[in-house]
């Protein structure tokens, strides 16, 4: 079952990860302002570690689901 797979619950995370860390940035960047000029490029950055780590961490678990591990 997927719920108890450990990979697919770390990719589930990281993919809720990238959601905030962009929720956080487009609100940043919505509102303008301090915010967005200090943190703008920071939240961009954020978000591009995040949907690596959650791309790598999807193709492992589809590479060791169609393995049988």
């Amino acid at each position: 079952m997927l719920a108890s797979d450990p990979l697919f619950i770390a990719a589930l995370v990281a993919c809720l990860g990238v959601l905030g860390v962009l929720v956080v940035g487009i609100g940043g960047f919505g509102r303008g302002g301090a915010f967005n000029q200090k943190h703008g490029n920071r939240m961009m950055r954020w978000r591009l570690y995040a949907q690596f780590a959650a791309v790598i961490l999807i193709v492992a678990f589809v590479y060791f689901r169609q393995k049988g591990a």
